[in-house]
């Protein structure tokens, strides 16, 4: 046997809202960030090449040329001037051997040479006159930007390659505190955004809701119809609502008024009936006096049954619990005075039925009389709460109780286990069908009295 998968939770419409404003914008900002500092990389680079450019066009406009060599010109220029300093330059020329010969250089080298990589050197030489720029590593291991460019100097016959190159530290620490900077507003930023996203959204849904809690206002019979004004898009729907409430009630009251003409209509002959074998005695007439009376039996239930199940498919309706208990303990307190029956009730203040006053003077009277009737001296009815949707009637005597293989029994129409009482049997199963068209359930065990005790499982209002 497989296993059912479990209920999956509905798709939230106000999380499919958030995320999607949210997925767009951090896809944003993160694009924005990363094309700012990649900006930021390329104009610091941009400046170091105009740096290294003015470097190498002094050195080309300036070098000279005695016989085979080549001499670098003599300008001022404090960096190249300090050993290590950051700022770097070279003239040289290119061997057979693939090597390099160093004519000139600055003194801020202090011996060493700036790298000249085999794939740089040979696009130099497919490419004269274009400068070509590259990282390398400086005297002392520091990053580099160089610059080359391979130029050909008059009365000289090989071609003369010029490098300059600068210390890119403090550019790539600059660099580094921007991103680092950026990276904070835009942390900053994107939770100012989330914020306001969130906050947009359950603003903007709020109409929603206000529209949800109405119509559950109006199901549970607080209010008639929706009576709020919504923005534009939502008023069609709000008055569609309205329609349909006024549609049910009408459908509601057809149905009430077909069951009131049928019981009119039926109960006329079958009293006619009735009366009429009554007055004529002798064995047809028993037989037509009985099958009328079952006949009568099966019209009043059916119609108890369309009434309650009518009343269920219409407008919530609410009615007080207590006030219910309150008069049927005084008037059933007068019935059986004399039998010297107490009846004790509690009920919460703010408990309510969700459903006509009739049905629930039906169902509580029909169960509180019982107990009357089979109760020695007391009876203990109690009413609470069994959740936000349902609420239990309870109701105890101290009578005889009743063994547990009849209590199926009694809840048939017209059973009466003591043909010696007064009472047609209807009264525990009106009860049963009236808590059934209600979506619950009678349920009858031992009283801690010592009697029965009867559990009805009823619908609640909100308060």
């Amino acid at each position: 046997m497989t296993a059912r998968p479990a209920a999956s939770r509905p798709p939230s419409l106000a999380r499919r809202l958030v995320l999607l404003a949210l997925g767009w914008s951090l896809a944003t900002l993160i694009a924005t960030a990363v094309g700012l500092g990649l900006l930021f990389q390329q104009s610091a680079v941009r400046r170091l090449d105009q740096t290294l450019r003015v470097v190498i066009e002094t050195l080309v406009s300036g070098s000279t040329v005695d016989g085979d060599q080549v001499f670098a010109p003599l300008f001022t220029d404090e960096l190249a001037l300090r050993a290590y300093s950051g700022r770097y330059w070279e003239i040289a020329e290119p061997t057979t051997d693939g090597k390099l010969r160093v004519w000139a250089q600055s003194y801020s080298l202090f011996g060493s040479v700036i790298e000249l990589p085999k794939d740089v050197l040979a696009r130099l030489n497919a490419h004269p006159g274009k400068a070509i720029s590259y990282p390398a590593r400086g005297p002392q291991n520091e990053p580099l930007r160089v610059r080359a460019q391979e130029i050909r100097l008059p009365k000289h016959e090989a071609p003369v390659i010029f490098l300059a190159g600068e210390d890119r530290t403090a550019v790539n620490r600059d660099l580094q505190s921007f991103l680092t900077a950026s990276a904070l507003l835009f942390i900053a930023l994107g939770a100012g955004l989330v914020i306001a996203i969130f906050v947009q959204v359950r603003v903007g849904l709020r109409p929603l809701f206000r529209l949800q809690n109405e119509v559950a206002a109006v199901r549970r019979g607080k209010q008639q119809r929706l009576a709020e004004t919504y923005p534009s898009e939502l008023m069609p729907l709000a008055q569609e609502l309205n329609a349909l409430v006024e549609h049910n009630q009408q459908v509601v009251e057809r149905q009430r008024t077909h069951v009131g003409n049928l019981a009119h209509a039926l109960k006329t002959p079958i009293s006619v009936m009735i009366t009429e074998a009554g007055q004529r005695p002798g064995a047809l007439a028993e037989v037509v006096e009985r099958q009328a009376q079952a006949m009568q039996e099966q019209v009043d239930h059916h119609l108890r049954r369309a009434r309650a199940a009518a009343r269920t498919q219409g407008q919530g309706e609410r009615t007080s619990v207590a006030e219910v208990l309150d008069e049927l303990s005084r008037t059933l307190g007068r019935i059986f005075r004399d039998k010297g029956v107490a009846i004790d009730w509690d009920a919460p203040e703010d408990l309510y039925f969700l459903g006509e006053r009739q049905d629930l003077l039906e169902i509580a009277g029909n169960a509180i009389e019982n107990a009357c009737k089979w109760g020695k001296a007391k009876v203990r009815v109690r009413a609470e709460a069994a959740g936000p949707q349902r609420f239990i009637l309870m109701v105890e005597d101290d009578g005889l109780g009743l063994p547990t293989d009849r209590r199926e029994e009694v809840l048939q129409r017209g059973t009466r286990l003591d043909e010696t009482a007064p009472g047609s049997g209807l009264g525990l199963s009106i009860i049963d069908e009236l808590a059934r068209a209600y979506g619950g359930v009678l349920t009858l065990s031992d009283s801690g009295l010592g009697g029965l005790r009867l559990e009805a499982d009823l619908p609640r209002a909100e308060a």
